[in-house]
């Protein structure tokens, strides 16, 4: 499968989850990549949002203030999300799990058994 990276949070209550499940069940994930710090490269957000097989809007956290103060009804390209990802990674929707060339949202435990 190839390189297992986690994009999280350390204090979101997902990301918590995500990685009690994988501990639980000896998953072994080669990076935790706290994404808020080490801030993804608009290149490594195009990689995800392929891996992911979505379009850059889907992968937006509409409920965080940033957003309803910058980008609320507002129309954008792809390539301004993009920017506004990498300019404001808080909009980014997490856990992000990277496997191989493959990624899946960590949010439910059916998309964690992926890893099993």
């Amino acid at each position: 499968m190839g390189k297992t990276i986690v994009w999280h949070k350390p204090t979101c209550s997902k990301c918590r989850d995500a990685a009690e499940f994988f501990e639980t069940h000896g998953v072994i994930i080669d990076e935790w990549r706290e994404y808020l710090i080490d801030i993804p490269s608009e290149d490594e957000i195009r990689d995800v949002l392929s891996k992911l097989g979505i379009l850059a809007e889907k992968l937006v956290r509409t409920k965080e203030p940033v957003y309803q103060e910058k980008f609320a009804g507002k129309k954008m390209t792809e390539a301004k999300w993009i920017k506004a990802l990498h300019k404001y990674p808080m909009l980014i929707q997490r856990p992000i799990i990277i496997a191989g060339n493959k990624a899946f949202f960590g949010r439910s435990q059916e998309n964690l058994e992926q890893l099993l």
